[in-house]
């Protein structure tokens, strides 16, 4: 397996991971296993410098996990653990909305132009606008979810931020609940989202109707992780 490969599988397995541990973590209490979950985290975001034995992500890394260990035994762990849902969705959103403005093309209209093996200016005019207002959908959507889960972090008991900072919320949720909206709701909404939208889409825009949804994932995955990273640069 080529590098690439394998950055992609354990970045795949860490993604999985990362929510079982967070539940986990919040459900269970305490700082070591939500250390445990952040240290996940901070190695999805630099596993390609680990597998391309570049020393500044060796170093970063380290330093990192230093700190989540040496925060392990304190409350901070846990409180750092509400801040992915809504830093990860917002960031998400930030580079949907971002992508509609010129002279840049709409994420998603160049994730079809690509599955379609042509430039953009190949699509339909009507596949096009299509694409665009599905990239804003998603802009709207993950925002939304950012702005939910910050609200859910401030009211959560016992390591919610307002509970943490000495103020009672004027509503309050169970720190099991925020968990199970931030790291398996949230994901299952974005998951059916993804999973519908292609039902529409395969309607009103039939490419290759003789194949399913596994062979659409099994085409998304063969456009490369450096697609991916150019999407996202």
């Amino acid at each position: 397996m080529n590098p690439p490969s394998s950055s992609a599988l354990a970045r795949l397995l860490l993604a999985i991971a990362y929510p079982v541990l967070a539940h986990w973590a919040s459900h269970d209490g305490g700082g070591a296993l939500a250390a445990l979950a952040l240290a996940d985290l901070v190695v999805f975001v630099t596993i390609d410098g680990l597998l391309g034995l570049r020393w500044r992500a060796w170093a970063a890394t380290v330093v990192l996990l230093a700190a989540l260990a040496a925060s392990a035994f304190t409350p901070y762990a846990q409180m750092l653990l509400l801040a992915p849902p809504m830093l990860f969705n917002g960031w998400l959103a930030w580079w949907f909305g971002r992508s509609l403005r010129a002279p840049r093309e709409a994420l998603i209209t160049r994730i079809v132009a690509a599955l379609h093996e042509g430039p953009v200016s190949a699509l339909s005019p009507e596949l096009y606008r299509y694409t665009r207002r599905l990239t804003a959908l998603w802009a709207v959507v993950l925002a939304v979810l950012a702005l939910v889960n910050g609200a859910l972090a401030m009211i959560a008991v016992p390591d919610g931020v307002l509970a943490r900072l000495g103020q009672v919320p004027p509503v309050a949720i169970s720190q099991e609940q925020w968990s199970w909206f931030a790291n398996l709701i949230n994901y299952g909404i974005v998951g059916g989202m993804f999973a519908g939208e292609y039902l529409v889409r395969q309607r009103r825009f039939p490419v290759r109707p003789e194949s399913g949804f596994f062979d659409f994932m099994h085409r998304m995955a063969k456009l490369g992780p450096g697609f991916w990273r150019e999407l996202f640069s």
